[in-house]
Formats: structure tokens, sequence, C-alpha cells
């Protein structure tokens, strides 16, 4: 009977434990500044990079624009644009906005594209 309520107590503890950690797929609200970042590569390769990127998060890809280097993608019925521009010859910016302009959106699409980038940023882009 004493280990029934040792693990009853247990169970009912479990929620407040991990009540802090957000899940990576629940909407949440997404400010501006975090759907920014810049990264330590030229314009082209992080191009290629966010292409990659999106691609191994499965995430659809329904627009490519290379000359002025964004590209809309489709999230579980909600569309974004990512933009990238050179902040000069070494450094270029990724911007990840809702097309919507509703900045309720899941979080793991930043987190997971900015995280791929940073894993691969030392890889070689080949053709």
């Amino acid at each position: 009977m004493k280990r029934f309520f040792v693990f009853f107590a247990l169970l009912l503890s479990l929620p407040l434990v991990f009540a802090n950690e957000a899940p990576l797929t629940t909407p949440q609200s997404i400010t501006f500044e975090n759907c920014t970042k810049i990264f330590a590569v030229d314009k082209e390769k992080l191009f290629y990079l966010t292409l990659a990127s999106l691609s191994a998060n499965r995430f659809l890809i329904d627009e490519v624009q290379t000359t002025n280097g964004y590209v809309v993608f489709s999230v579980n019925h909600n569309q974004y644009l990512a933009t990238i521009a050179g902040v000069d010859n070494s450094n270029a910016i990724l911007k990840i906005t809702p097309c919507n302009n509703v900045y309720n959106f899941p979080p793991g699409i930043l987190t997971n594209t900015f995280k791929y980038i940073d894993l691969n940023l030392n890889t070689d882009i080949k053709s």
C-alpha cells in the first residue's frame, strides 16, 4: 500500500517537473528578433544551406527566387518566407517570417532551420 502512494505521488509530480519546458511543436508567440540570425558565411552559401535545411526538415518548398535571395515554404498549411541578405563579404543574414504576419507559430521551425545551418557551416557546397 505504501508503494502505491509513493508511485501515485510521483505520477502527480511529473507534470510539475516538465511544466517549464515548452515543446517545439506547440505554437507560441515569437518575437521578430528571434526570426533573424547572422551567419559567418557569404550570401550564396547561406542560400544553399537554407535550401538544404528546409529540405532536411521536410518543409514543403513552394517558391525559390535566386536573384532576390528568398524562399517561400510551407509547414502545416502555413507559408513562411526565408529571406537571405548579405551583410558584408563574409557574413549574411537569414530572416524567416510568416507570410500571414501572425507570429504565433511553432518555434521549432526557426530553431531546427538555424541549428541545421550552424551544424553544416563548414561543409563544402558541390555542384
